[in-house]
C-alpha cells in the first residue's frame, strides 16, 4: 500500500512595507493642511486689514451706564453686514467669538468678553433685534440665536448672541426692540435648515 506523504507548505515571505512611500504620503498631507491653514489665516488677515480701514474703533460703556433692565449670560457667535449671514465682519476684533456677558440700560448694550474685545452699543445707534437661526456661518436651532441690529461708522451691522437660558431671548428681542430709534426691518437671509447641518447647542 503506498503511503502519501504531504508535501510541506511552500514558506510565504512576509509583506514588507514601502515605508519611504508611506511617509511621503503623509508628508504630502500635512503640507497640504499647512497650506490651508495658512491661506485661511492670510484671508482673514486681508478682510481684517480691509474692514479696519472703513469701520472707526468700537465704543466703550460710560463710567456710569445706570443699572440693567436685562442681563444675559452665553456666547457669542460674531457679526455681519445686516442682512448678510455669511458676510462676516473680523475687524476690531468682532471676529472672535467668545463668551459674553451682556447688560442693557437705558445707555445702551454693553458686551462684556472674556478673553476678547468688549465693547458698547449705545441706544441711540440699536437698530432692532430679532430671533434667529444662524450668523457668521454658525447655524443653531430655528430661533436659537438673538440677533442684535446696530449701526457703527454708517455701516449697519448684525451681532448674534445665544443666552446659557434660550427663554430668555423673547425679552431681549422686546427690550431692544423698544430702545431702538428705528426698528430694524431687515429680514433673515440664513438658509433653511433643510439645506445645512443644524446644532442644537453653542459650542
Amino acid at each position: 500500500m503506498t503511503t502519501l506523504i504531504p508535501l510541506a507548505a511552500e514558506p510565504r515571505s512576509a509583506e514588507v512595507t514601502d515605508w519611504t512611500a508611506r511617509l511621503g504620503w503623509v508628508g504630502l498631507l500635512l503640507l497640504f493642511v499647512v497650506l490651508a491653514y495658512w491661506l485661511m489665516r492670510q484671508g482673514w488677515k486681508w478682510r481684517d486689514k480691509v474692514q479696519s480701514s472703513t469701520l472707526p474703533e468700537l465704543p466703550t460703556a460710560p463710567e456710569a451706564p445706570g443699572e440693567p433692565t436685562l442681563t444675559l449670560s452665553g456666547r457669542y457667535h460674531g457679526s455681519t453686514t445686516a442682512g448678510q449671514w455669511l458676510d462676516r465682519i473680523v475687524a476690531r476684533g468682532l471676529g472672535t467669538r467668545s463668551r459674553a456677558e451682556l447688560a442693557l440700560t437705558d445707555a445702551g448694550l454693553e458686551v462684556v468678553r472674556p478673553g476678547a474685545a468688549d465693547f458698547f452699543v449705545p441706544a441711540d445707534r440699536l437698530r432692532g433685534a430679532r430671533l434667529d437661526k444662524g450668523i457668521a456661518g454658525k447655524v443653531l436651532t430655528e430661533g436659537g440665536l438673538l440677533v442684535v441690529t446696530w449701526e457703527h461708522g454708517g455701516r449697519l451691522i448684525d451681532s448674534g448672541f445665544r443666552s446659557d437660558r434660550a427663554a430668555e431671548h423673547t425679552a431681549w428681542v422686546t427690550a431692544l426692540t423698544a430702545l431702538s430709534t428705528t426698528p430694524s426691518t431687515t429680514p433673515s437671509t440664513t438658509p433653511s435648515t433643510a439645506n445645512t447641518t443644524t446644532e442644537g447647542a453653542a459650542r
